[in-house]
């Protein structure tokens, strides 16, 4: 992205900065996004509008089968190239402008575009072994690293991500978030503070289905990066939330490993801690920090992560930073501050501050599967089995 559309953000740094909530309806039932917007503006001190953004799942049920692609480009020529690109490997069915209206605080975006896409079978066909997600995987990183100007800020089904600089309040008015219905929503106030301020560094950030919101900081970003590059991740935008996006999606889709176990890959236990634990429960730990040792996120953080039928909320190993969360009938939610949730649910049935490291989990009811006893052999198997797939 050109570098005018860049804000300073040195003068502004607070490290323990940005607000984060999510709202799950594991029912399905589709709520408007007024909720999650009222959530996020309840926490605008935590953000200091140089970022905010949302990621909103089942918006789209009438083109439910096509990946929708969020784009933002800085010039038509950026446009052109991608739309040239796009029609290479995929039919594309239906295009548009972003909808969006006039907010007084926002001064300048992108050119924000909508397509969504079928990918071509003789695309497919030149690699068998490659699936319809690699392909658009591949798509999103050759769009963020090779097209100048243009920036994936979403590809999954039925999904979208809206997000820019500015307060996330206005952000969401911007993009008339009121008016779509979705049973997942997830919200970032940004507070920046290694990086600069843009409208493509702002959460979410989106791969698939996957989105990412983020508080804190990844002191092991260097590590995470390289070993992401063994598995043909290339990370464009030296964020922190582009690397935890990629590891999720390399754990979950592509070494098939459940979100609990994933949960203590990211946030593993110390070694001290390890040391003391039972025997099985000791050998389990011992070998998930060998095989995924370089997989681990140092630092603090608290993030909430969603696909297409789970919310997931994960704090670091010693909880630096602040995590919620709370129950109502089939409403999950997560975020920074209780009050946050409170806002939108004044008598939720159970609030709790999770311990560090532990998973808080939402699933759609239809997807819930069978308690995993994540320290057992078998899991211990599916994760070396997992890791030596990928190797061969």
């Amino acid at each position: 992205m050109s570098e005018q559309i860049y804000k300073a953000d040195k003068d502004y740094r607070v490290p323990s900065g940005c607000g984060v909530s999510g709202i799950m309806n594991e029912a399905g039932e589709r709520i408007s996004g007024d909720a999650i917007m009222t959530s996020i503006a309840l926490m605008r001190d935590r953000s200091n509008g140089l970022g905010g953004g949302f990621a909103a799942y089942g918006i789209y049920p009438d083109l439910a089968d096509y990946y929708a692609f969020h784009l933002m480009y800085e010039t038509d020529e950026a446009k052109r190239q991608t739309e040239e690109y796009l029609r290479a490997y995929y039919t594309i069915m239906h295009d548009e402008p972003i909808p969006s209206r006039d907010v007084k605080v926002i001064t300048r975006n992108p050119i924000l575009w909508r397509y969504f896409l079928k990918p071509r079978e003789e695309a497919l066909a030149k690699n068998p072994l490659s699936t319809e997600a690699d392909l658009v995987v591949q798509t999103s990183m050759h769009i963020n690293s090779k097209i100048k100007d243009a920036l994936v800020a979403s590809s999954g089904k039925n999904m979208g991500i809206f997000k820019g600089v500015g307060y996330p309040e206005d952000i969401g008015e911007f993009y008339r978030l009121e008016e779509y219905q979705g049973y997942i929503w997830t919200a970032h106030g940004r507070f920046p503070t290694n990086s600069v301020a843009w409208w493509g560094g702002a959460h979410p950030f989106g791969l698939l289905d996957w989105s990412v919101v983020h508080n804190g900081e990844i002191s092991s970003y260097g590590i995470n990066r390289r070993y992401l590059q063994n598995f043909n991740y290339f990370c464009s935008f030296f964020t922190d939330t582009e690397v935890i996006t990629y590891l999720i999606d390399l754990l979950i889709r592509k070494h098939e490993l459940p979100f609990e176990m994933v949960a203590k890959i990211l946030a593993a236990p110390f070694w001290a801690d390890i040391e003391r634990m039972p025997e099985e429960e000791k050998e389990f730990y011992q070998n998930l920090r060998m095989i995924y040792g370089s997989a681990l996120l140092n630092g603090p953080f608290g993030i909430i992560v969603a696909n297409s039928d789970t919310m997931l909320g994960l704090n670091d190993r010693l909880k630096l930073r602040p995590l919620v969360a709370a129950r109502w009938g089939n409403f999950v939610y997560v975020a920074s501050e209780e009050s946050a949730i409170r806002q939108i649910c004044p008598q939720p049935d159970r609030v709790w501050m999770p311990r560090a490291g532990e998973p808080i989990l939402g699933r759609l009811k239809k997807d819930i599967p069978a308690k995993i006893d994540i320290a057992s052999p078998l899991a211990t198997q599916v994760a070396v089995e997992a890791a030596r797939r990928e190797v061969l």
